[in-house]
């Protein structure tokens, strides 16, 4: 059995707990690795580390904090394909799917390398006569990331890159049902050259992450997960005076306009809903269609039945297992209720099984019509294969439905009406909008921006916004006091 180690002050270590987490593959649900739950000393000594390498890291040229993350960014591309096994490995996800993860991680770390021009300050000449006035971005401290099972690559590169080279030190605590990708990730990040103890990376639980939220060397924490967890994060940092950016649950709505392409609603529906099993923030759980286009959803039906779960190395797989039993189980109740609630079950996912693998998570891809927003399928993030159909008389409608909600992460709209697509962006309550677009997830050089009851917070990951949440502004004025004459006058004495 593989215990899953610590990486602490440089050093990859045996925790001396006695607690220990199964680490299972979800596709047959045998023990794969445990993870420890830090020790009480072991998180001290992570935290007071990061803590004393802070004070050295800060002072490292910003051009040399870029060339470490250009350095890493080589190391990941060329260990891609290695990270996404094993990614795979403890998430099920598909193959292509893991290297999706894996890539999405890189684009982070290159613009991270990018720094230098993200930490420019500003300058303003003769504030007043003889004043000058200027900014100045420096780093917090030692920071902390919380991170979720679905994304062990993306999510992870999120945030210590881009906070590391802001010149701060990271403490990274990553779900503990699928750790081994974070750690090879801390494996290439040495060999790319940081320094030892810029980035310690801890496992565990509630108890972990209570020490990150409460102890006051930690200066600021990110985190992404569930909404409960998500409000806990925030009110307690904060609470304990820490800055605090929190991503929560989501329920991603797609609007469907009649003059839409249909076959690009059919294939963008199918992908968006059960890509990645539904396990993503992101993902489309709620189509809403909009008239005529209410006559699609037979259509809809047809093409998810032909979406197969299966193994990560099947490359016929459509996706593959939920995480774990019990959030399987999670899954299938609340297709049970929503049948029992009145919807319509088009396609049934539950007692889904897959040829050679009887114990792995499976859930069949889902539908349901005729949903209604007081269903608890409606108001509860499933995050799982399920695709829940609405059907609403007029565009005004789907707009006044998806701000009605209380999740604001990502939405979408697909129409060959431009002046459509404008006034959906315009009014429409959501931090992310894709038009024609099911899954608008920006590249790392603008802000991934959830909105309302999806994120707690007010700077949001990576691009611009991530560097103002891993730093401060320091604004100077200052004036000397010379003149020619004094210039001069100071030239001749020290000529003499």
């Amino acid at each position: 059995m593989k215990n899953v180690p610590l990486y602490i002050a440089g050093e990859f270590v045996e925790s001396q707990t006695d607690q220990w987490i199964d680490v299972t593959d979800p596709a047959t649900n045998e023990v794969i690795a445990r993870a420890p739950c830090t020790t009480d000393a072991e998180m001290r000594r992570a935290i007071d580390n990061a803590g004393e390498v802070f004070k050295a890291w800060r002072e490292t040229p910003v051009s040399e904090r870029a060339r470490v993350m250009m350095r890493y960014q080589a190391l990941l591309k060329e260990h891609h394909d290695e990270i996404a096994e094993i990614l795979s490995s403890e998430t099920g996800k598909t193959f292509e799917d893991a290297k999706g993860d894996v890539w999405r991680g890189i684009e982070v770390v290159e613009h991270a390398a990018n720094i230098p021009s993200l930490m420019m300050g500003e300058t303003v000449e003769n504030v007043a006569r003889e004043v000058d006035t200027y900014s100045y971005t420096q780093p917090l401290g030692v920071c902390a990331g919380i991170t979720p099972f679905n994304f062990p690559a993306m999510i992870p590169l999120w945030m210590f890159p881009m906070a590391i080279a802001c010149g701060n030190t990271f403490i990274l605590k990553p779900s503990e049902q699928d750790p081994l990708t974070p750690m090879k990730l801390a494996e290439l990040f040495e060999q790319a050259g940081a320094p030892r103890g810029v980035l310690q990376v801890v496992h565990g639980g509630k108890e972990q992450v209570d020490i990150l939220l409460t102890d006051p060397a930690i200066k600021a924490v990110s985190f992404v997960g569930s909404v409960p967890v998500g409000r806990y994060i925030y009110e307690t940092g904060t609470r304990n005076m820490k800055r605090v950016q929190s991503f929560a649950g989501a329920k991603n709505h797609m609007v469907v306009l009649p003059d839409a392409n249909k076959d690009q609603v059919v294939k963008a529906l199918v992908g968006a809903s059960v890509g990645a099993a539904g396990q993503r923030c992101m993902a489309i759980s709620v189509a809403v269609f909009v008239g005529e286009a209410q006559e699609w959803i037979p259509e809809v039906r047809d093409a998810l039945a032909a979406a197969k779960p299966g193994a990560w190395n099947d490359k016929s797989a459509s996706y593959g297992p939920i995480i774990s039993q019990k959030a399987k189980e999670r899954v299938e109740s609340l297709i049970t209720r929503g049948e029992e609630e009145g919807a319509n079950l088009l396609l049934d996912g539950r007692n889904c099984t897959v040829d050679g693998l009887p114990d792995g998570n499976w859930v069949g891809p889902t539908l349901f019509s005729g949903v209604k927003t007081d269903m608890d399928i409606y108001k509860e993030e499933i995050f799982g294969p399920v695709l829940s159909c609405m059907e609403v008389d007029t565009l005004a409608d789907a707009i006044a439905l998806v701000n009605d909600s209380p999740y604001g992460n990502g939405t979408s709209i697909f129409t060959s009406s431009g002046g459509a697509a404008r006034r959906y962006q315009h009014e429409i309550e959501v931090g992310q909008v894709g038009i024609n677009v099911p899954i608008p997830v920006p590249l790392p050089f603008f802000s991934f921006t959830g909105w309302k009851g999806s994120f707690y917070g007010d700077q949001h990951a990576y691009g611009k916004q991530a560097v103002k949440f891993y730093t401060e502004t320091k604004t100077i004025t200052a004036r000397w006091f010379s003149s020619d004459a004094v210039a001069e006058t100071n030239f001749s004495i020290r000529m003499r």
